[in-house]
């Protein structure tokens, strides 16, 4: 008598799909035994994150096979190769015309799909299968399936006889389609214990950004929603959408400090870590160069910090840093300091997210920079994804006890029409408004925090300066009101203002 079935032991196992990321949003890999769909418009990539499945199973030590009904096994292996793959990893079962079959190379029976009917096809296509008895299968694609039935009744029947043939069966199948016929089959999906959908997003400018979505995974868990992924050499990479609490962290309370006393002594004694700084005000007041202060500060004391530059060219950066006196290249060259230049038109924000998440965890980075705002919110598709995303990225560097450092360029330079193109000042732990005001003939700089949820702070405003000797941080500015309306009035002596002013 067999034991009774107890839920709580139960696992189910899985098979590792051998694509950067996936088996992450699968929750360790595909079950295995099942058949799934992988469906994708042509150049989304669904030949090479087949080909990924099977190479992975080769390794693992099982029975594969890639059944191509659609493009000869010339234009695989040529494919392969451009990934720096050796073709012989792949066992490829090629359905050719007839005349092809002469090749002394051909290890499966052949035939040409026009010349027969789906249920020859099917039944020949089983034939190729048992001489192997797989562990893995990969039919590319279903769309010559397609093509030989006579009616989308008879294709799903024979379809939903094939997945009856592989119920109890070891083997894991995967079935590709290219969606050329009629779009997205639901009754395909009711018959597919798991779908897989490959998109691309066309932009008016940059790379077109390809996501991936787990549309169903029947008797598993798995990671809702859309993850960007790329094609590069080696294969498809994806990058799973961040969520913030799958990664806690202990850090200890301390504070970052600047290496300038009156700039720290604004922040109530540094920036603690595990916050996030916003640097907002119009070009050209200082917020990038107030950030790299910081970075290089923490470098200079052994802590690692990077700086992801998105307006900015790495060398401007740098003589910029250099001529305020900060020696950049030596903690560059001691690895406690990174620069890397982003390119918002190339990167998608997932791959960005996980650039972050990789350099903090495998590097142990304890200061990042992201300047500007401006240039990640024009990767995005819209506002509202960027405070999503920014909103969990920060959740995730906070709670590894990382100090971010935010820029935001305002539109405008003076008076009080300027404004950023969107708000997420709610999202940081501390705000720092830096303005333009002018006095004397002049144009003088002026930096305040407005805001900091991690202690007490200043509520004062002082001029900031750059100098060959650095920056300086002045003392308060008590002699002027209006400074932050860059229309500032000399205050005369015994001048009243605020709530203890006469209002009469």
């Amino acid at each position: 008598m067999s034991a009774p079935f107890d839920p709580a032991n139960f696992v189910m196992k899985r098979m590792p799909t051998g694509v950067q990321g996936l088996d992450g949003i699968l929750s360790g890999g595909l079950p295995s035994g099942q058949m799934y769909l992988l469906e994708g418009d042509p150049g989304t990539g669904k030949t090479t994150l087949a080909m990924q499945f099977i190479m992975e199973g080769v390794r693992q030590g099982e029975k594969c096979v890639y059944i191509t009904l659609s493009e000869p096994r010339s234009e695989l292996e040529l494919s392969m190769r451009s990934h720096g793959w050796d073709p012989a990893e792949v066992p490829i079962a090629e359905f050719v015309p007839e005349e092809a079959s002469l090749a002394p190379a051909q290890q499966y029976t052949v035939f040409h799909p026009s010349e027969v009917e789906l249920a020859n096809t099917i039944e020949k296509l089983i034939g190729a299968i048992e001489d192997v008895q797989p562990d893995r299968l990969v039919i590319d694609s279903l769309s010559e399936l397609r093509l030989l039935a006579s009616d989308n009744m008879r294709y799903r029947r024979q379809l939903l006889a094939l997945k009856q043939y592989f119920a109890g069966r070891s083997t894991t199948v995967l079935l590709l389609d290219d969606l050329t016929a009629d779009g997205r089959d639901l009754q395909l999906h009711s018959i597919a214990h798991g779908v897989i959908r490959l998109e691309k997003v066309t932009r008016s400018y940059g790379a077109t950004r390809r996501q991936i979505e787990v549309i169903k995974l029947r008797g598993s868990a798995y990671r809702e929603g859309f993850h960007d992924y790329v094609i590069v050499r080696g294969g498809v990479r994806i990058f799973p959408r961040l969520v913030a609490s799958e990664h806690p962290g202990d850090f200890d309370g301390s504070r970052v400090l600047s290496g300038l006393p009156a700039l720290d002594a604004m922040f109530g004694g540094g920036i603690a870590r595990g916050s996030a700084t916003l640097f907002t005000g119009p070009p050209g007041t200082g917020k990038s160069t107030l950030a790299m202060q910081y970075a290089y500060a923490a470098a200079s004391s052994g802590s690692r910090a990077i700086v992801y530059a998105f307006d900015e060219v790495m060398r401007t950066a740098k003589s910029r840093a250099i001529s305020l006196g900060m020696d950049v290249e030596r903690e560059i060259a001691r690895g406690t300091l990174a620069m890397s230049q982003v390119d918002p038109a190339e990167l998608s924000p997932g791959e960005f997210s996980y650039q972050i998440r990789s350099d903090v965890e495998e590097r142990d980075t304890r200061v990042v920079v992201i300047d500007s705002l401006n240039g990640f919110m024009n990767s995005m598709p819209g506002e509202r994804d960027l405070v999503m995303h920014l909103h969990e990225l920060l959740a995730f560097l906070n709670q590894k006890g990382v100090m971010t450092l935010l820029v935001l360029a305002q539109q405008g330079l003076v008076g009080t029409t300027m404004h950023a193109q969107v708000d997420i000042s709610y999202l940081a732990d501390t705000v720092v408004l830096l303005r333009y005001f002018e006095a004397q003939g002049s144009i003088r700089q002026a930096i305040s925090v407005l805001k900091q949820r991690t202690g007490q702070h200043e509520r004062t405003l002082r001029e900031l300066t750059f100098t060959p000797e650095g920056i300086h941080v002045g003392d308060p500015l008590t002699s002027f009101q209006g400074v932050l309306t860059g229309v500032p009035q000399l205050l005369t002596p015994g001048t009243v203002t605020g709530a203890g002013a006469n209002d009469s």
